[in-house]
């Protein structure tokens, strides 16, 4: 291990100290302590639906109450699912989609599903002891028009002081990334899906 001199340990703790300074003024900066945020996770990568259930772990880990809507997934038993509801009281999970619209195959009934989980997430937005709620695949339900966007972004952005919202999927509309406080982009660099492997317990699902 090299063998640090005094004048690079005097320049280390000169640029951290300016590090900090700055970080220091820009927290202060900040005037708003607290709002409800509507996050939005998006993007082609791998990781929206993972990024905000480990957003939802975090929330119930301080004993928030919280509640899951998922769109288009089927109900089909995953990990996240079976891990999050040991919360019990904490968390109320609705999984409200038939599957994939290549597996349903039927728009109305794709429509219909997307009406009942929208219905069911009003539901929870008016709960005032949910203070964070996971709209999963949300995006994907706008993209196809199965809700109306524009009456969705509206409830969306009217939501109640102080509930946070996290919407997940592929293709954000345009008007959902403008109402939004936070947009992360998950964008695909390398996926063993495209080498052949399969979907995995434990990492997909």
């Amino acid at each position: 291990m090299p063998t640090e001199t005094s004048d690079e340990a005097a320049r280390h703790k000169a640029k951290m100290e300016n590090r900090k300074a700055a970080q220091d003024a820009e927290v202060a900066s900040k005037a708003i302590l607290e709002k409800g945020l509507l996050i939005v996770h998006t993007g082609s990568g791998k990781g929206k639906s993972t990024a905000a259930f480990g957003l939802l772990l975090r929330a119930l880990g301080r004993g928030w109450h919280a509640g899951v809507v998922q769109f288009i997934k089927g109900a089909w038993e995953t990990g996240e699912r079976k891990a999050l509801e040991r919360f019990g009281d904490l968390l109320t999970w609705r999984t409200m989609g038939e599957g994939f619209t290549w597996e349903t195959q039927d728009r109305a009934r794709d429509v219909a599903a997307a009406e009942k989980a929208w219905a069911a997430a009003r539901g929870m937005m008016a709960d005032p002891a949910i203070r964070l709620l996971v709209l999963d695949e949300l995006n994907i339900a706008l993209r196809y028009g199965y809700l109306p966007l524009d009456a969705v972004v509206t409830a969306l952005a009217a939501r109640r002081q102080g509930l946070h919202v996290v919407v997940t999927g592929r293709n954000a509309k345009p008007e959902l990334i403008e109402a939004a406080d936070l947009v992360t982009e998950m964008t695909p660099v390398k996926h063993h899906f495209a080498a052949g492997v399969k979907a995995q317990e434990g990492i997909e699902y």
